[in-house]
Formats: structure tokens, sequence, C-alpha cells
């Protein structure tokens, strides 16, 4: 079984915490690299951005590859300047594979721009194509708070033209799919629940004596942990806002920790710093936390194992998520997790069992429940522990031969959609 995989905005190799890396970049490395231990071929299409980097890359094992398409200067680009590229990376991935000599079996695309060069793929080499967005434009819209981050109807169109000619669109959970069936109005019967996975030879519990020790923590310094974009929509003023109200009215005992958030570049000059990041930075500064809140920008991935078992708590504050990778890697390494009751984290995060959901923005549910983990030593072990037998129901071997079976139906047409 062979498949053309399209992740146009960005690539599975990239250094995590960027703009536009997250966890979809994660989701399409780890899936692949499974997938070939599956038997299953692999090559990952995705449009260059360093001219410096070899344009075919061997780095997710078993013959699965990295290609880098040119389509534009290769130089990252902002997303909105990316749509008019995709003529180019279409015909890009035809010239490869025509020289190559390759036929594939299937096209699986992530996020709606990779989905619309898929479409003309799919007319060329009349093939099935299974779509997974990771991310609603309609939801987005609904959540958006600057007007920067709210798409344009270019977006919703592409999405709506994707949900009506692709074969199989994959929810990572029941409240995605409900979500697509309800705001696009569609056809709910070639609507498939995938949950994302993780990779449990690498997320997996360290004794956090020696987490501490790895990523250069005291032992008896406590730890809340934010890994993520710094975007608006990841919530990351209200956790500010949770720590400078805990400040205010919590005792000493609830401060004796420090929030250090992982993501974006805090170190760059202010000009060349996102709008975003200046202004969380600012917050810091004028509710006097430069000394509890600290930017430690991107880390790699092999360290974050590390950051997550040193964590006392994982926050995910998002106004929307459709899964939540970042919470399935923290409960993996045994600690818990304090998310938004939204979307996919709804069903992820079991309140009270894997760690405590709290309502998006909540300023004083969220410092409440933090002050609660940071007090109880006890509570945190038993919530962490729950969080990684949870963790293994998700492991990607798991998730990836469910991914191979869908497979097999849709090239086989087998009339069975994963619900």
């Amino acid at each position: 079984m062979k498949i053309a995989m399209l992740s146009y905005h960005t690539c599975p190799l990239a250094t995590l915490g960027g703009k536009d890396t997250g966890g979809m970049n994660v989701y399409v490395r780890d899936l692949t690299r499974t997938l070939g231990s599956l038997g299953v071929h692999v090559d990952v299409f995705t449009r260059s951005q360093d001219e410096h980097v070899p344009h075919v890359l061997h780095d997710l094992g078993y013959g699965n590859r990295v290609v880098h398409i040119k389509a534009g200067e290769e130089i990252p680009l902002p997303k909105e300047k990316l749509l008019s590229h995709i003529p180019e990376f279409t015909a890009g991935i035809e010239d490869f594979t025509s020289a190559k000599n390759l036929q594939y079996d299937l096209i699986h695309s992530h996020y709606w721009m990779s989905g619309l060069a898929a479409l003309e793929l799919k007319r060329q080499w009349k093939l099935p194509v299974m779509q997974m967005f990771h991310t609603l434009g309609l939801m987005r819209q609904r959540v958006a708070r600057p007007d920067e981050e709210v798409d344009g109807d270019y977006r919703l169109r592409g999405e709506k033209q994707l949900l009506q000619e692709a074969d199989c669109i994959i929810a990572a959970t029941i409240a995605e799919k409900a979500q697509i069936q309800w705001l696009y109005q569609a056809d709910v019967d070639k609507i498939g629940i995938i949950p994302p996975g993780v990779d449990l030879s690498h997320f997996y519990p360290i004794p956090e004596d020696e987490a501490k020790e790895v990523i250069g923590i005291p032992p008896c310094d406590q730890v809340v942990l934010f890994v993520g974009r710094i975007e608006p929509l990841k919530g990351i003023d209200t956790l500010i806002e949770a720590i400078a109200y805990m400040r205010g009215k919590g005792s000493s005992e609830d401060l004796s920790f420090c929030l250090a958030i992982i993501g974006g570049d805090p170190d760059s000059t202010p000009e060349e710093q996102t709008v975003e990041m200046r202004r969380l930075k600012e917050m810091c500064r004028l509710n006097g936390l430069d000394d509890l809140v600290t930017f430690l920008g991107k880390r790699d991935q092999d360290l974050l194992p590390y950051y997550y078992s040193a964590a006392e708590a994982v926050v995910v504050p998002s106004h929307y998520e459709s899964f939540g990778m970042v919470a399935l890697e923290a409960m993996a390494c045994g600690t818990p997790v304090v998310a938004s009751q939204v979307g996919g984290l709804a069903y992820l995060v079991q309140d009270g069992v894997t760690g405590y959901t709290v309502p998006s923005s909540d300023v004083e549910a969220l410092a409440g429940r933090l002050g609660d983990l940071i007090r109880d030593k006890s509570l945190r072990e038993q919530l962490g522990k729950q969080a990684a037998e949870s963790a293994q129901e998700f492991s990607w071997e798991i998730i990836a031969r469910q991914i191979r079976d869908q497979y097999q139906e849709l090239i086989y047409k087998e009339p069975s959609i994963i619900d």
C-alpha cells in the first residue's frame, strides 16, 4: 500500500513552537513512522521553506520520505499568501512522481490547503482522498478575538468544497464530527472518527527529580507548564491572568511555583516578535509577574518529556482545540492537565480523573484548579497516574492500525466508516 500524504503549509520535521508548527506536525510525523512499521509506504509532500534543506529526506524511517516541493519563494510565508502557490505545489508533486515513476493507492491530506491540492491530484490520478482538517475555519471564527485571527471566505469555500468532494473525512472526536455536520451541513455518512495518537516510547513518566536535573530546575522548585504556539486562540492571556489572580488572592504557598511557557521566539527583537508575544510579555510586566513567568521559546521535541515530567501541571487554556496533542503528551508522561472545556479537550481530559477541565476564559476557575494541584502532592500523583493509564488507549500502534484499515476500505471500496 502506497500513500501520498500532503502537509502543504508546514513540514513534519519542523522545530515545534513556531507560528505554524504544532500538533499537526507531530501527527503527520508520528503517523507516517508508525504506518511504515506496519508495512505502509508513505511519501509526505510539503512546501519547501528553505533552499538549503535537501528536497528529499528519509528521516521518518522504513523507506518513507519527506519531499519538499518548491512552491513560491523558499522561505516561510504567512498562510494568506500560500493559497496562490497551491497550483505550483500540485504541479511539483506531479513532476516528482512522474520523474520517479511513482504510483499511489490513496491521497491523505492534512489541513484545508493540502486538501485543495489533493482534490486536483485526485482528478489527475483518479485516486480516493482522505481529509483531516485539524482545525475548522468556522470554529475559529466563532472564538476568534482579534481581527487578524479571522480567516477569509476563501478558507470556508475551500473547506466546503473538500467536504463535498473528498471521499472520507476523519474527525478527531465525536465533537468535531458534530461540528462538521452542524456548521457545514456535511454528509455524516462519510465522516469517520479516529483520534490522534501518542508515541508511548517517547512520552512516558520520568521520575520528577531526574527530569528536573536534565532541564536545569532545582528539585524543590514547582513548575506549571504551557506548550504550544503563541497565538490568541491558545488562551495564554487567561493563564497569565490566573497567575496574577493567585498572586493577588492566594497565600505564599500558592505562589511557590513558576509558569514556564514553551513556544515562539521571545529572545528576538521587539520588532521581530509577533504581536501576541509582545502583548503577553507586556501583560506580565504590568501585573508584576516577570519573576513568576518565564518564556522559554522553542524546545526540541526530545526534551519535551522531561519538561512534562518535571511539571506539577500542564495547562491547555485554549479557546478552541479540535483535539489537544499537548494534553495527550502530558498525560502520557503522568502529569495532570488543566484544560479548557472546549472541543476535543472536553473529551480527552477527564475532569477529576486525569486532570481538570474549566470553562474557557474563566480566570478564577483556572486559578482554583492550579492551586489545588500545587498544594496537594498526593492529588497530583493520583491524577497523574490515572492520566498515564488513560493515555495508553491512544498508542500510535492502535491509532495507525485504524488509519490503515480506513485506507483499505477506501482503496478496496469496502463500505465502512469508523465511528
